[in-house]
């Protein structure tokens, strides 16, 4: 049944069912440049920056609507395919990814304005640091442990989401994840080392 019969109004329909629908009618897929363009923008200028994250998310949605017969229907929503896309077009721009963390690092470091400024400086430097080190350490990841590690840190997807936007079993995600988040913390541990020996 379509919305057309008054059956399955968009606003309750699966996403799955909106692509179903967008095989025969294809301006419904705009349903799911609706509910889901921001969320991947966000995602993607969080990886890459503003300006590539714009060309970025139409390419997903262009790609998603061309493959959209080939969905996987057992899945109600489109997020975590939309995410293996994304991800997937993010492999091509590593070097300006990780230009786009260090940038994060630097404005994550930067503190609220405080009123001993000698202070401020000292925690200023230190925050910076941290930052910088985990940023270094982000890019230093295996691009597939890297990831995993944002999907899960930063998108908030479940080890299950994941596994389906990668195409990966749900033991590689969690076999990356532990990987990768133990890598960080030796790469941050000993970048703090160091620091404090110098």
């Amino acid at each position: 049944m379509t919305r057309a019969q008054g059956v399955c109004p968009e606003s309750q329909a699966t996403d799955a069912s909106l692509i179903t629908e967008s095989l025969v009618d294809g301006a419904v897929f705009g349903g799911i440049f609706e509910r889901h363009a921001t969320t991947i923008h966000r995602y993607l200028v969080r990886r890459v920056g503003p300006w590539d994250a714009d060309s970025i998310t139409g390419e997903v949605f262009e790609i998603a609507f061309r493959r959209r017969a080939d969905f996987d229907q057992s899945y109600p929503s489109a997020r975590p395919w939309l995410y293996g896309i994304a991800t997937n077009l993010l492999t091509r721009r590593t070097r300006s990814e990780a230009r786009r963390l260090h940038a994060t690092a630097r404005l994550a470091a930067q503190p609220p304005l405080e009123l001993d400024l000698a202070d401020a400086v000292v925690d200023r430097v230190d925050l910076r640091a941290r930052h910088e080190a985990a940023a270094t350490a982000v890019t230093a990841l295996a691009a597939t442990e890297r990831d995993v590690l944002l999907l899960f840190a930063w998108e908030e997807l479940s080890y299950d989401e994941i596994a389906q936007a990668l195409d990966i079993p749900v033991g590689t995600v969690r076999s990356r994840l532990n990987r990768g988040r133990n890598r960080l913390r030796t790469a941050i541990r000993d970048q703090h080392t160091t620091e404090n020996h110098e």
